[in-house]
């Protein structure tokens, strides 16, 4: 039996039950035997989901397409019952080990998101128990959509503050209670059901477009679709640049931890892509994996909000948020963005408007010295210009200093209003220091 948990805990893998035989590396060995093997074992396992939820709609997208030139497509995994693809790879997973021994009933995961959903959801369909551990901090909208899925067939246990000790304790309960351990990503059942994706675009579309985008976290989506395809198409595969996992494995030939990892695109930022996912991965040519800055993905998140009513979390932007970088290569092309989930919580609005805002340059936050004197204050207020906002003023003034310190916060409607604003400040004689950027006053000021 494969194991997903070999690279992590590799002296207890014998006594957690993970997956079936492993596939052929479609695009490692480049066969077309291999290949068509995979896709008949990922059409089955397509045509297998049928009884549980329909296919995700692939939908032409008229204001991408305009925008960039080609005839852009969404494959609208946001639209699957648990608004993510995870749903895929557990129900594959889960098919296999039950078809093989039906007495296995219990099923083991740790996952502070859409993976828990997903196994939520098939524990319920399969009539098996579930016992999913998430993190003590984990969101209480996301446990209680957890259990709503399971409803009575799951158990949800709150360990660790950290997903580390959380996947220590699920795994440690796993091997007690003899139970089958469901990886979000690193194993070969599971990597099979996310290529289910694939098969339903291909069908979907009638051909194989030019050009797939993929998100990428632990690489079971994009190892799957792409050992699908294999060299037929091209592909883009995108990750954030606060967890860049699979750049930092080819760079070092293997698997590879991130030492920091930026948490905001919660559902692709992984410290360390999978053995099994990299394997299949490890072909990839470093320029078409591209590091979607997080602030740029907020833009995106919201354009696709305001423009187009589709709700997207920030990892199931990463494949439309990509398209700028690739712009002038897919000009007259198709090219299908896989929009993999939209389980995105609505109290994380005002960051991700906050972050949009300072990316595309018209909102930024210093610090100034003012004059604690009778109309410096009025003085300030009349260099702004007529597109220009306060957003945020605080200020205490200092008894016996000649100056206090202000933080102030500019919203206006055209990043380029900052140039002039700027000039009229300088005039002034006031001195500042422009903290926008500056990530660590950012975490505490703004």
């Amino acid at each position: 039996m494969a194991s997903s948990l070999k690279s992590v805990r590799s002296n207890t893998v014998s006594h957690c039950i993970l997956s079936r035989r492993p596939l052929p590396l479609a695009g490692a060995c480049g066969t077309n035997v291999l290949m068509t093997e995979f896709r008949t074992l990922a059409r089955t396992a397509e045509a297998a989901m049928r009884s549980v939820f329909e296919a995700t709609p692939l939908q032409r997208n008229a204001h991408l397409s305009l925008r960039y030139g080609a005839d852009i497509y969404l494959k609208r995994e946001d639209l699957t019952p648990v608004r993510s693809y995870k749903l895929r790879g557990a129900f594959n997973a889960m098919r296999k080990v039950l078809a093989a021994d039906v007495s296995k009933d219990l099923f083991v995961c740790a996952s502070a998101g859409n993976h828990a959903q997903g196994v939520a959801y098939m524990c319920k369909h399969f009539g098996v128990k579930g016992v999913i551990f998430m993190p003590v901090t984990t969101p209480q909208q996301k446990i209680f959509k957890t259990k709503v899925f399971g409803e009575g067939s799951i158990e949800v246990r709150l360990v660790g503050d950290y997903f580390d000790d959380t996947l220590a304790a699920a795994q440690d309960y796993c091997i007690k209670a003899n139970g089958t351990f469901l990886s979000p990503f690193d194993d070969e059942d599971v990597i099979e059901g996310q290529a289910s994706v694939a098969a339903e675009l291909l069908t979907q579309l009638g051909r194989a477009p030019d050009r797939v985008v993929l998100p990428v976290g632990g690489g079971g989506l994009s190892a799957g679709v792409t050992s699908f395809f294999g060299d037929e198409i091209q592909f883009t595969l995108v990750e954030p640049a606060g967890g860049a996992s699979l750049t930092a494995a080819l760079k070092a030939g293997a698997p590879d931890t991130l030492e920091q990892v930026d948490g905001f695109v919660d559902g692709a930022a992984v410290a360390r892509i999978g053995v099994k996912t990299f394997a299949r991965l490890a072909h990839i040519k470093p320029e078409d994996v591209i590091a979607a800055p997080e602030d740029r993905i907020c833009t995106t998140i919201l354009e696709m909000l305001n423009v187009e009513g589709i709700v997207l979390e920030p990892a199931g932007a990463l494949a439309i948020d990509a398209l700028e970088d690739v712009a002038d290569q897919i000009k007259g092309k198709t090219v299908v963005c896989v929009t993999s989930g939209g389980n995105f919580d609505f109290e994380r609005l005002p960051e991700v408007k906050e972050r949009a805002q300072r990316y595309s340059g018209v909102k930024k936050y210093f610090i100034l010295r003012l004059p604690q004197r009778p109309g410096a204050l009025k003085e300030f207020l009349s260099i702004l210009g007529p597109e220009d906002d306060i957003a945020r003023f605080e200020y205490l003034k200092k008894s016996a200093r000649n100056f206090g310190s202000v933080l102030i916060g500019i919203e206006t409607k055209k990043p380029e209003n900052f140039k002039t604003f700027f000039e009229r400040l300088d005039g002034t004689g006031m001195t500042y220091t422009d903290i926008t950027q500056d990530e660590m006053l950012a975490q505490f000021l703004i």
